[in-house]
């Protein structure tokens, strides 16, 4: 039962991910059950997992929808948040370094680097090592607050679906999105966000806290003002 729970919930998440179920739309359990040929429970417990995500929310009476897109206000507070947190992981990482955690993020970064940046599913699978990663250095920190806290955020999940939403349109604010993902993760023999991945793990395995920190933040930075404005040319203007 564990392997079918994990199953339905993946093709639901997947679905949201993709807008085969938009923004705002509600998610029937009859309908659901009756696509992927599975009974209610599956479906149940796989919404409860994406509620947890910040991917669906249950209302009373009404059952089931998928959440809205977070608001470039939103996405700004979102960043703000992890500029608090996350340079501060960095630096608890690089003072309490084990082996344990430095071979993970190394992995990590090996993992990335045989993404075949030519392939059409290179963006997906670099937000994915990229929320991996950032994951690491927080659970590195040693403080299962901070982890939990960030890991909360589900941050690259919303990312990700913004840049799914562009997918089909042939607006100037789509194309914007889609250059910047492509030139933040695809582009170059070493894209920017793996390079600013090593240099932090770098000062981390040197115990370098304060570096760490600074990489950290300047990471972080760095893609807030670059997400923001794509965010806000995909925004329709009231």
């Amino acid at each position: 039962m564990g392997s079918l729970a994990d199953e339905t919930y993946d093709t639901i998440k997947a679905k949201i991910l993709d807008h085969g179920i938009a923004p705002g739309e509600h998610v029937g359990i009859d309908e659901l059950a009756r696509e992927l040929a599975v009974s209610q429970t599956p479906i149940r417990e796989a919404l409860a997992r994406l509620e947890s995500d910040g991917l669906v929310v249950k209302t009373p009476l009404r059952g089931y929808e998928a959440t809205d897109l977070l608001s470039v206000q939103q996405f700004d507070q979102l960043f703000q948040f992890r500029s608090v947190i996350e340079p501060w992981a960095a630096a608890a990482a690089a003072l309490r370094r084990t082996a344990d955690d430095l071979d993970g993020l190394q992995a990590e970064l090996h993992r990335a680097e045989r993404i075949e940046r030519s392939s059409a599913s290179a963006s997906v699978e670099f937000v994915e090592h990229d929320s991996r990663f950032h994951a690491l250095v927080a659970r590195a920190s040693g403080n299962t607050w901070v982890e939990e806290s960030f890991v909360r955020t589900h941050c690259h999940l919303h990312l990700f679906r913004v840049y799914t939403a562009t997918f089909g349109t042939e607006s100037a604010g789509g194309d914007f999105v889609r250059s910047m993902f492509a030139e933040y993760y695809d582009k170059g023999s070493t894209p920017l966000a793996l390079a600013e991945h090593r240099r932090i793990v770098s000062a981390i395995a040197e115990g370098a806290g304060d570096s760490a920190a600074g990489l950290m933040l300047h990471h972080i930075e760095g893609s807030r003002q670059r997400f923001i404005p794509a965010l806000a040319a995909l925004t329709p203007t009231p």
